[in-house]
C-alpha cells in the first residue's frame, strides 16, 4: 500500500488537551499490523530493504540493549519504508542452548527431578513445552517499543527450515573437509557440563593466590609460579625460554615433579617470556590453551587429572577432591615439603566465568568438532577488504582485520540436550557416516548418533539466509538477498558478525549476506558505567515505557546514539523527550485551531511573507541535512537537528511569529496557515521513523489520511531563500537581545513596557506586530521618555523602564559584557597580527578568526551605545 492508495477521511481539528502514550500507542500499534503494513512482498517490483533482526534469546525479556538496537533498525526501515522501498525486517529468536537447558532444568529442580530422569527425547518434549507457554515474551515488549516487523515470517533456529538449513550446511562444510573432529583445549563449565564458546566467558578480576614452587632438586631445579596449583599433578613439562642463560644447563633435562612419583623433561621453547617471573612455566596440556600448544611442538603427552565436574581423578590422597579443595590440599602438602618459595595472597588475577552460571572455567582437553577457519576467515575479510562490505565507522575495520585474520579453529559443539544434534552417526566397526537433510542415517546393531549439539552460533551464523528459506531457492531468498545492512552491536562484530560473513560467503556462491555492517556502541547508565545488576543500576525500559510513553524512550536512544559510541542513558534524559513528545502535540494542537491545513496547493512565492519564505528554507535544508546523516547512520545528529528544527524553529518562533497573522484574520492568515500545514506535515513524517506512536496520530488528523506508516518520505525541494533567512535572523537577535536585557532588569515575561522600535529602513518594519507581541512591547504613548537604548541588527529598541531599572546594575552588566567583547577582539588580533601563525593556518581558520574579530567590533560598538544611553545616576 502506497499514500497515493492511503483511504482518506476528512482533516479535523479536534485533539485532546493532552497526550496520554498509554492510551494510543497498544490500540495503534495493533492497527499498523491488522493492515499489514510491516509486510514484505517477495513479488513486489520495488526495490527490496532488508535488515536481519538480531535475533534475542528465546528466553529473554527487553531490556535496553534491545531497545536501543531496534530503535535504531526501525528507523531505518520505517524511512526507507516511506521512500517506496520493498522493507524487510526480518523477525525471528534464537533457541539459546545452553540457557534454555538452564532454565528447564530448574523448572524440573523444583519438582525433584533432572533431565536424566526424563531421558532425552522427554527432556527435549519439556523444553517445546516450555517454549510454547513461557518462551518468547520478548516478541510482545517488542510490540509495546513499536517494532515494524514482518510478523508473518518470524522464525526460530530450532523451526523446521532453519534446522534443515543447518543440516545442509554441517554436510556441505564436513564434504569440503572444513569440519573435523580432534581433541583439544576449550573453555569448560563445570556446573553446566558443556564446552562454551569464548563470547559466554566472562572475565572478572578475582581475589586468588599466586605459589611459588620448587622443581627438581639441587642445582638441578627451579622455581615456577601458578595461580592453580592443581593443575600441577598433570604437569608433563618445564619450559624456559631457549636464550635464557640461566637455564641452558637443564633444557633436555628431567626433573622430578613434586608430589609424584614422575619426573618430567625441561623443554626450551619461544612462547616463554624470560623477562616474566623466574622466566620458567610449568607445562599441563590437557588443562591450558598455552600448554596444549607447547605441548605439541613437544611432543608432550596430555594428562587430565580432572573429570568434568572439576573433580581430581588421579589416584593418591588428592582423588575425589573438589578443583578448589585439592588446591588448597596440594599447596599444604608442598609446604610441607619445604617446596614453597614464595605465596602471594590476595593475587588479584583475571579469571573466566560462565556467562550463564557464573562459575569459573576450566580450560580442558576434549574430543570436539571443530571448523576449519582458515579459508573460510579469509573469504570474510576480503570482502571487506575488496569493498563488497562497508563497515561503518570505518575505524572499525582494524578490529575486525585483527579477528578474522588471527582467526583460530572454531568449537561448534557442546554437550547439551537441547539444540541442533549433530548429524554424525558412528558404527559399531569405527565407521563415521555424516548424514544430509534428505538422507536416510544408518541403521542396525551398533549404529548410534553423536550425542553432541551444535553450539547456538552455528545456527545464527547462518541467519541472513536460513530465515529468507535457504537451502531453497526461495522468491523471498532471490529478493532480499543480501541484506541491506547488519545493524549490530561491536561487542559481537567477532563472535556473531564474522562467523555469518564466513557462512554467507560459503553458502552463497561469494555474495556476502549484507552490504554494510552498521555497528553501535553499548548502553551505559547516565555516568557512563555499565550496566550492571551488581552495580545496582540496571533499567527496565518498559518501566520507562509506561511512564513517560515508547516515544520518549526511542527518541532518548537514537538522541544518543553516534556510530561505534556507547551510549549513556538517564530518566531525566527520557523526561525531557517526553516533554518534546508533549511539545509537538501541543503546538500541532494550536496550529490545527488556528487553521493549519495541507488542503490546496501551497501559495506562489510572492504571497508569501518572509517568516513564511523563512520557515520554507529552513524547512528544505533540514530535510536535505536529516537525509545526509540517515545515509551515513548518524542517528544522534538526525535526531538533534530534528529536535531543534521542531522545538527551536517550527514552535518557538514561526508558530509564535504567525500569530499576528492568525489572530489578525483575512487572506495572509490563509496564507500562512497553508504554510504552517506544510511545515507541520513534513516535520511529522521526518520525525516518524524515532517517534512514530505521537507522530502518525498528530499527522492522521492534520491531513486525514491513514497512516505516516505508508506515506512518502519528503524530499528536498530544492528551495532556499537566503535574504529570508538572513531576515528572520535579525528579528530573532533582536527580540533575544531585548529578552535577555528583560530578564536582566528583573522584569516579568508577561509584564508590558513602552517601547520605540526604530525600524526604518530594515527589512524589520514588516515585523513590528509581531515583535511588540513576541517582546510585550506597548507604543509609546504620552510621556514616553526613554531610559534605555538597545541598537541591535541595524535597528534599535528604545524602552521606558522608569521606576523598574536598576541603573547601576545595568551598567555593571554592560561593563561585563564590554569587557568580554574587549578581550575577544584582542585575542582575535593577535592572532591575525602573528605572521608565523597565518603562514601554517588554513585559510578557513584564518577566516574564522576574522569574523569573530568583526563581531567583536560590532559587540563592542552596540554595548557603548547602550552604556551612552542609560540615565545618569
Amino acid at each position: 500500500m502506497t499514500e497515493n492508495t492511503q483511504q482518506q477521511t476528512a482533516p479535523t481539528t479536534e485533539l485532546p488537551t493532552t497526550y496520554a502514550p498509554a492510551e494510543v500507542e497498544g490500540p495503534l500499534y495493533e492497527r499498523w499490523v491488522e493492515r499489514g503494513y510491516f509486510e514484505a512482498d517477495a513479488k513486489s517490483e520495488k526495490p527490496p530493504y532488508t535488515i536481519v533482526i538480531p535475533p534475542p534469546n528465546v528466553t529473554g525479556s527487553l531490556h535496553l540493549g534491545h531497545a536501543f538496537e531496534h530503535t535504531l533498525i526501525d528507523a531505518l526501515t520505517r524511512r526507507k519504508r516511506m521512500q517506496g522501498f520493498e522493507t524487510l525486517w526480518q523477525p525471528g529468536m534464537d533457541h539459546a542452548g545452553i540457557a534454555t537447558q538452564n532454565v528447564v532444568e530448574r523448572e524440573l529442580a523444583k519438582e525433584g527431578k533432572s533431565r536424566h530422569d526424563l531421558g532425552r527425547e522427554a527432556f527435549v518434549e519439556r523444553v517445546w513445552q516450555w517454549k510454547a507457554e513461557s518462551g518468547g515474551q520478548i516478541s510482545g515488549q517488542m510490540k509495546r517499543l513499536g517494532d515494524g516487523v514482518a510478523w508473518s515470517r518470524e522464525r526460530f533456529t530450532m523451526d523446521e527450515g532453519l534446522s534443515q538449513a543447518v543440516q545442509t550446511i554441517f554436510k556441505k562444510l564436513y564434504d569440503d573437509e572444513l569440519i573435523y573432529r580432534a581433541e583439544r583445549i576449550i573453555n569448560w563449565c563445570p556446573r553446566c557440563l558443556t564446552a562454551i564458546s569464548d563470547i559466554e566467558v566472562e572475565y572478572q578480576d578475582d581475589e586468588g593466590e599466586l605459589v611459588s614452587i620448587r622443581y627438581g632438586e639441587g642445582e638441578d631445579s627451579l622455581v615456577v609460579a601458578t595461580t592453580r596449583a592443581e593443575t600441577m599433578l598433570g604437569d608433563t613439562a618445564v619450559a624456559v625460554h631457549p636464550d635464557d642463560e640461566r637455564y641452558k644447563h637443564l633444557v633436555g633435562k628431567q626433573i622430578k615433579l613434586p608430589l609424584t612419583d614422575r619426573t618430567i623433561p625441561v623443554v626450551a621453547d619461544t612462547h616463554v617470556d624470560p623477562e616474566f617471573g623466574t622466566g620458567a612455566v610449568k607445562v599441563t596440556p590437557a588443562h591450558d590453551p598455552n600448554d596444549f600448544e607447547i605441548g605439541q611442538r613437544h611432543g608432550l603427552p596430555n594428562l587430565a587429572v580432572m573429570d568434568e565436574r572439576a573433580v581430581i581423578t588421579v589416584h593418591g590422597p588428592f582423588q575425589g577432591l573438589d578443583r578448589l579443595e585439592a588446591r588448597s590440599a596440594i599447596v599444604a602438602a608442598l609446604r610441607a615439603e619445604g617446596r614453597i618459595v614464595a605465596e602471594k595472597r590476595p593475587y588479584v588475577h583475571s579469571v573466566g566465568h560462565c556467562s550463564r552460571c557464573k562459575t569459573t572455567i576450566e580450560p580442558r582437553l576434549s574430543m570436539q568438532w571443530w571448523v576449519k577457519v582458515g579459508p573460510l576467515a579469509k573469504a570474510a575479510g576480503d570482502a571487506v577488504r575488496d569493498g563488497k562490505v562497508k563497515i561503518h565507522p570505518q575505524e572499525m575495520e582494524k578490529r575486525y582485520f585483527d579477528w578474522v585474520d588471527n582467526l583460530h579453529d572454531w568449537c561448534i559443539s557442546r554437550q547439551l540436550w537441547w539444540g541442533h544434534r549433530i548429524p554424525v552417526w558412528y558404527g559399531p566397526n569405527g565407521e563415521v557416516v555424516c548424514v544430509g537433510p534428505d538422507e536416510q542415517p544408518p541403521t542396525g546393531e551398533g549404529w548410534h548418533q553423536d550425542t553432541d549439539v551444535l553450539d547456538t552460533w552455528f545456527s545464527s551464523g547462518l541467519w541472513p539466509f536460513s530465515t529468507l528459506g535457504w537451502p531453497e531457492r526461495t522468491e523471498s531468498l532471490e529478493k532480499f538477498y543480501p541484506n541491506s545492512v547488519l545493524v549490530t552491536g561491536y561487542d559481537i562484530l567477532f563472535f556473531w558478525v564474522a562467523r555469518m560473513m564466513m557462512f554467507g560467503l560459503y553458502a552463497m556462491d561469494g555474495t556476502p549476506p549484507f552490504h554494510t555492517i552498521a555497528l553501535h556502541g553499548m548502553v551505559r547508565d547516565q555516568n557512563g558505567k555499565k550496566m550492571s545488576k551488581s552495580f545496582g543500576n540496571v533499567v527496565n525500559p518498559l518501566d520507562w515505557m509506561d511512564q513517560y510513553g515508547s516515544d520518549a524512550v526511542r527518541f532518548t536512544l537514537a538522541n544518543g546514539a553516534n556510530p561505534g559510541v556507547d551510549v549513556p542513558i538517564g530518566e531525566d534524559w527520557v523526561k525531557a523527550s517526553r516533554n518534546f513528545a508533549n511539545k509537538i502535540w501541543n503546538a500541532t494542537r494550536f496550529a490545527l485551531m488556528n487553521g493549519a491545513t495541507i488542503e490546496g496547493e501551497l501559495p506562489p512565492v510572492e504571497q508569501l511573507s518572509a517568516t513564511d519564505r523563512w520557515i520554507l528554507s529552513r524547512l528544505n535544508k533540514t530535510v536535505a541535512q536529516v537525509d545526509a546523516y540517515y545515509e551515513d547512520y548518524q542517528f544522534a545528529k538526525l535526531s538533534d537537528a530534528l529536535y531543534h528544527f521542531a522545538w527551536d524553529e517550527v514552535f518557538d518562533w514561526y508558530v509564535e511569529l504567525s500569530k499576528t497573522t492568525f489572530f489578525a484574520g483575512g487572506e495572509q492568515a490563509k496564507v500562512s496557515g497553508r504554510v504552517l500545514g506544510e511545515v507541520l506535515d513534513v516535520m511529522l513524517r521526518l520525525l516518524h521513523p524515532i517517534v512514530p506512536f505521537v507522530t502518525d496520530t498528530l499527522w492522521t488528523t492534520l491531513t486525514g489520511r491513514e497512516s505516516l506508516v505508508i506515506a512518502e518520505w519528503p524530499t528536498d525541494s530544492g528551495f532556499r531563500d537566503d535574504a529570508a533567512e538572513a531576515e528572520i535572523e535579525n528579528l530573532q537577535q533582536v527580540v533575544t537581545e531585548v529578552r535577555r536585557f528583560r530578564a536582566d532588569q528583573g522584569l516579568q515575561p508577561g509584564q508590558k513596557v513602552p517601547a520605540r522600535l526604530e525600524l526604518d529602513g530594515t527589512a524589520l518594519a514588516a515585523h513590528e506586530a509581531a515583535i511588540r507581541q513576541l517582546l510585550r512591547l506597548q507604543p509609546e504613548g504620552e510621556g514616553f521618555s526613554a531610559t534605555a537604548s538597545l541598537p541591535v541588527a541595524g535597528a534599535t529598541v528604545a524602552l521606558d523602564l522608569s521606576g523598574t531599572i536598576d541603573v547601576a546594575a545595568e551598567r555593571k552588566r554592560l561593563a561585563k559584557d564590554l569587557a568580554a567583547a574587549e578581550k575577544e577582539k584582542a585575542q582575535a588580533e593577535g592572532k591575525l597580527g602573528n605572521e608565523a601563525f597565518l603562514a601554517k593556518a588554513p585559510d578557513n581558520v584564518v577566516d574564522k578568526i576574522r569574523t569573530r574579530l568583526a563581531k567583536a567590533d560590532e559587540d563592542i560598538a552596540r554595548i557603548q551605545a547602550q552604556l551612552a544611553s542609560l540615565p545618569q545616576a
